[in-house]
């Protein structure tokens, strides 16, 4: 093994009542990037393998953040003044805001400096734990501004240790030289963006923001077809502000998860039940838009369908880079347990990204991406912000120090010498 962590208390996450809770203290080997063993007897420390002593601290999966919009260019933080003032989203659109404000800035952003602005809001990330996070593009909404963003994105990962999981949104607003022309921008889209994104293996993923203010069922479902012929999975930003049927149409389709989701019904509901395709609640733009239609969490749970919760980072209506934060606002807004918010960001949101079978569990066979937290019981997670918890992280393996380690001077890390 390369790497043992000792004296570990483990939230698992395991499919039922005994995955959420704190394990007494074990020891977990890890290999190759991988959860080898988890023992209650410590291993032999030999030669080349790192321990680390947990000192009884609390470990869960890496969360996982499976939609945000982290890169892009420009602040609007003037809009968000204009709002408090009384303007209307209309007027501002007309000022020159809004998401195409936001499309300006990063067309003339280079890949660089996209990367240099993203990695602030990346921090935000790490320092609430999180091991792997989702990007979507959409930002840019012509071919090389669409490739540029899902580049710039993967660059992340060589600056930070962290999983880098991208989706392409070109189907996110009409463009302005597209104007009155969205059925031309969807051919477009499927004809020269989505078959580049696929030759060049930018993203594993296709979104589209079906919605009366986005593109309606017939123009999702061509980028939906297009995608799959390329081999690539499907997303949905789905039922927001309004119940168009978008959820069904990104089951019909087997989409890894239908998005905000706000105003859908239990047709919709039993679409992602019959699909498993995973419903992901965006509390941070509900608080922040002020909305009040909320979604439909006891028909989810009634149908049982997986409840991912993610923080949409954005410029316009969800700017956060917290996912602990995000845990607290579905357990406060959306009235979610303390259990039902940890899974969301652990084992449902690796399913929301078609990685279950390697992220979001403490099994034997998983990606060792793991979370060292300095508290006692996972409910914490969702019951306070703003205080440094991640002791470390370890990301396929490899563990760094995080925010709360001063505080946590009984931690140690050894290697052994052979004897």
């Amino acid at each position: 093994m390369d790497l043992i962590l000792s004296h570990a208390k483990i939230v698992t996450m395991q499919p039922g009542d005994a995955g959420y809770q704190v394990s007494e203290p074990v020891y977990i080997g890890i290999k190759d990037g991988k959860i080898d063993t988890i023992s209650d007897q410590p291993f032999a420390i030999t030669a080349g393998i790192q321990e680390i002593n947990c000192a009884e601290m609390l470990i869960t999966p890496g969360l996982i953040d499976c939609h945000t919009h982290l890169i892009y260019a420009g602040n609007r933080s003037h809009e968000f003044e204009m709002r408090q003032k009384g303007a209307s989203y209309q007027e501002i659109a007309q000022q020159g805001g809004g998401i195409l404000s936001t499309v300006t800035s990063t067309r003339h952003a280079s890949e660089e400096e996209l990367v240099v602005l993203a990695l602030p809001r990346l921090d935000g990330l790490i320092q609430s734990g999180v091991t792997t996070a989702e990007i979507k593009s959409g930002y840019g909404l012509t071919l090389s501004d669409e490739l540029k963003m899902l580049s710039a994105a993967k660059k992340l990962a060589d600056h930070r240790q962290i999983n880098i999981e991208t989706t392409l949104l070109a189907a996110h607003a009409i463009p302005p030289e597209y104007k009155n022309k969205a059925d031309a921008y969807i051919d477009y889209i499927c004809d020269e963006i989505i078959p580049a994104v696929a030759e060049q293996q930018l993203a594993s993923a296709v979104d589209v923001f079906c919605e009366s203010i986005g593109f309606n069922l017939n123009q999702t479902e061509k980028v939906y077809q297009c995608a799959q012929r390329h081999h690539l999975a499907v997303k949905g930003h789905t039922e927001q502000l309004s119940n168009l049927g978008g959820t069904a149409l990104t089951a019909q389709y087997q989409g890894l998860s239908a998005d905000h989701i706000e105003y859908l019904d239990k047709t919709g509901v039993q679409a992602l039940s019959e699909s498993g395709t995973v419903a992901t609640l965006l509390p941070g733009a509900f608080y922040f838009l002020k909305e009040t239609q909320q979604p439909p969490v006891e028909l989810l749970r009634k149908y049982q369908v997986p409840m991912a919760i993610a923080t949409d980072c954005n410029p316009g209506t969800s700017p956060f880079s917290d996912l602990t934060l995000m845990m607290n606002m579905a357990c406060t807004q959306f009235g979610l347990t303390p259990e039902e918010a940890l899974r969301g960001v652990t084992c449902h949101a690796a399913k929301a990204l078609g990685l279950q079978d390697t992220k979001g569990r403490i099994i034997s066979g998983m990606d060792a991406d793991l979370t060292l937290w300095n508290i006692s019981h996972p409910a914490n997670l969702s019951y306070e912000t703003g205080i440094p918890r991640v002791a470390g992280r370890i990301v396929s393996g490899n563990f760094s120090a995080g925010n709360a380690s001063p505080s946590l001077s009984s931690i140690s890390t050894t290697s052994g010498d052979g004897k």
